[in-house]
């Protein structure tokens, strides 16, 4: 979820809270396998698919081993691919801007998220409620992209609020200690606040936006990686699309490697899994072909320049490598 959208502070180095797992190499007598450093965000979206692809040996079969690292958000990953320390990693829809601004190749999308709320203490029950109050966000995160829209509905601004730019851990902290009034935030971690603070109230949702703006996460890659190793990159993808085909076959089994990956207990990661919608294999390629994941990028490039983020966008006939994608499918 975000880039500090755009400070993100050089706040890179230790965030990488580096969860180490290692695709094996190796397989049936082949060369030496090529290296992959993947990035993750510690949660459903971000994890299920390397969850999946290290318990069915996916990075072995496509001649590979992998290294994940752990982060607390996409930008800091976009960041990382832009110095060369990170070959792949995973955004969620509020750092779609970077991408689209040419500072990485979205590879392929992923699911669409339904996780994120504009959360406010006990007693509110309304946007406009929120006027002149204190509204805590990470910055260029989708939770700042869910604050964004709620405001605009109610006709508001962020003018019209004292907007407190946030990391995750500290939201969490800063609401339950009524710190602050109001959050752009997401699940899992509302139903960590939900346990101190079990009267909040969810003012906007992703699904208030439906038919106006949808919310794909997304695997992304460094700019020199595709151009320079596409081998790589379509061994790369092959993985993900043979880890997308078993987590729509196997979504329980899914949740269960995912919890095992992240440690956490299995009902977490169920709860986290039921606010996402999960795109197949299938699913993909179509929506690639005819026009709707252009079209999903292009609402979202308008959505940024409304906002100042991006000034302008490469298009995402040049930020989304659809073919490489669908192409990594065939024989």
């Amino acid at each position: 979820m975000a880039i500090s959208k755009r400070l993100l502070g050089g706040v890179i180095a230790g965030l990488v809270a580096a969860a180490t797992l290692t695709g094996c190499g190796g397989g049936s007598g082949s060369a030496a396998s090529d290296e992959v450093r993947f990035g993750y965000i510690g949660d459903f979206n971000g994890a299920s698919l390397l969850a999946v692809a290290e318990d069915q040996g996916l990075w072995a079969e496509h001649g590979l081993t992998a290294e994940t690292s752990a982060f607390t958000n996409g930008p800091l990953q976009i960041q990382a691919l832009g110095t060369g320390d990170l070959d792949f990693g995973y955004i969620g829809p509020g750092a779609m801007w970077l991408p689209a601004s040419g500072q990485a190749k979205v590879v392929a999308l992923n699911t669409l998220g339904n996780a994120d709320r504009v959360i406010a203490q006990p007693g509110t029950t309304s946007m406009a409620d929120l006027r002149g109050k204190t509204i805590g966000v990470p910055q260029g995160t989708s939770g700042d992209m869910i604050l964004t829209l709620a405001l605009r509905q109610a006709g508001m601004t962020k003018n019209d609020v004292k907007v407190m730019h946030m990391d995750a851990s500290t939201i969490v902290s800063a609401f339950s200690a009524e710190r602050i009034d109001a959050a752009g935030f997401w699940y899992p971690a509302i139903a960590t606040i939900e346990e101190q603070v079990p009267g909040l109230v969810e003012l906007a949702k992703n699904s208030d936006f439906a038919g106006q703006v949808e919310f794909p996460t997304a695997f992304v890659a460094g700019n020199d990686v595709v151009a320079e190793q596409p081998d790589k990159t379509r061994k790369v993808l092959a993985v993900l699309r043979d880890a997308m085909r078993y987590r729509s076959e196997h979504p329980d089994r899914t949740i269960e490697l995912t919890a095992r990956l992240l440690d956490v207990d299995e009902a977490q990661v169920r709860a986290d899994a039921a606010n996402v919608k999960v795109l197949g294999v299938d699913e993909l390629d179509r929506m690639t072909e005819d026009g709707t994941v252009e079209r999903w990028l292009s609402v979202m490039d308008d959505y940024f320049a409304g906002t100042g983020q991006l000034q302008r966008s490469v298009g995402p006939g040049n930020y989304y490598t659809g073919e490489l994608f669908t192409s990594a499918g065939r024989p």
